[in-house]
């Protein structure tokens, strides 16, 4: 089995982003297919890094697959 910290984990996928221009969310698969494991697993170290987690959080609202949560205007 692959161990990863969540940050090394979040680096993956933020490099991944930038070299492929995709969005996190679509990282995060591309990922998990190419080391033949399931999404609960990159789950499990999403929820461990909580910068990480609100970036896909505000991607999941921006694509409008979750609701969006209250912010403070900016």
């Amino acid at each position: 089995m692959l161990t990863l910290t969540a940050n090394n984990f979040a680096f993956e996928i933020e490099k991944m982003c930038q070299e492929k221009n995709i969005e996190y969310i679509e990282a995060v698969v591309l990922w998990c297919e190419s080391n033949n494991l399931e999404i609960e697993y990159a789950a499990h170290l999403i929820k461990k890094d909580p910068v990480f987690k609100s970036k896909i959080q505000v991607e999941a609202e921006n694509l409008n697959i979750l609701k969006r949560s209250a912010r403070l205007p900016i």
